[in-house]
């Protein structure tokens, strides 16, 4: 496997056959307070959320609530923390991570691609709302002449609500002395942008967050190859399989499929397999359900469907 994915192998533990991360608990009232660095799950809903505007289906009537997907990097020590994506949850994502980590302040974004679900939350820091100064927004480059060159997002480069800067693929960048975050680059309508997903690596563990990808063949790597790289790998679930939107043109919206990706990896070890957290579904993906038949399916796969409030030590 080419490029970031397979420039840093496994660490100590991993080649001790051990795993080299340890699941935390959920953060919640009686959480314990992590010392060392984390990723949290801040949501695992496709980009409408749960429930999704204008669905009258079971799916979105039944109370359930699931946040858009995102993720945060926290580092106790330095009392900072990165956000994964902006989501139109974003309001209530900053809330949960002032309850998560109250002593650590939001010190930047990182933006996978411009569809809806993954940047707009940006507008929170506008002068309407936070008036945040000179928040630092990492973005490939067509992402960033996005944001640049149309309203209202122009507006927050303009009044420095927002800094952009640079990523590149397969280079890393290093938010501290002890954490890298990689971007690379993965096959996706890319309409106003290029699309990534980020390795995510502290001194003791890694997390790959992958919540959108064409198919998995239209990639130039293997998903096989970053499983071994990675400790824990957030993947792209959003459809279950191919029937899930009758009358819709699935070939418009290609993602792998959760049953194509239990096929696929089937053949890796059962250690290899857990390490996979299945993100960002779509509403109407029955995994979503904690008593389907589908997320019975996955588990008994060796795999999960990522859980809102999950931890990862770094």
């Amino acid at each position: 496997m080419s490029g970031a994915l397979s420039k840093r192998g496994p660490g100590r533990f991993a080649r001790l056959g051990l795993f080299a991360f340890m699941l935390l608990p959920s953060s919640g009232t009686h959480a314990a307070p992590a010392t060392g660095p984390y990723t949290v799950v801040l949501g695992i809903a496709q980009d409408g959320g749960l429930p999704q505007a204008g669905c009258r289906k079971a799916c979105c009537t039944s109370g359930r609530h699931e946040n858009v997907a995102s993720l945060a990097l926290v580092d106790p020590g330095s009392r900072r923390w990165w956000l994964f994506d902006a989501t139109p949850d974003f309001r209530a994502q900053l809330a949960r991570m002032a309850r998560e980590a109250p002593a650590c302040s939001l010190a930047g974004v990182f933006l996978t691609h411009a569809h809806i679900g993954h940047y707009t939350g940006l507008m929170h820091l506008g002068r309407e709302a936070m008036g945040a100064r000179d928040m630092p927004v990492w973005a490939m480059p067509r992402m960033r002449d996005y944001l640049s060159a149309n309203g209202p997002w122009s507006q927050l480069v303009k009044l420095r609500n927002i800094e952009l800067r640079p990523l590149v693929a397969d280079s890393a960048v290093a938010p501290t002395a002890s954490l890298s975050v990689t971007p690379f680059l993965v096959p996706h309508r890319d309409e106003f942008s290029e699309t990534v997903g980020f390795r995510i690596a502290g001194a003791g563990g890694s997390v790959a967050f992958l919540p959108d990808i064409d198919k998995w063949e239209r990639w130039d790597r293997r998903v096989e190859g970053m499983l071994h790289d990675v400790n824990v790998a957030y993947l792209d679930g959003t459809f279950f399989d191919g029937a899930e939107l009758p009358g819709r043109d699935m070939r418009e919206i290609p993602h792998p499929y959760v049953v194509e990706t239990l096929d696929r990896l089937a053949p890796l070890p059962e250690a290899t397999r857990a390490r996979v957290r299945f993100i960002h579904l779509n509403h109407t993906n029955r995994a979503l359900d904690p008593k389907s038949a589908e997320r019975l399916r996955i588990k008994r796969a060796g795999m999960r469907v990522a859980a809102e409030g999950e931890r990862v030590a770094l």
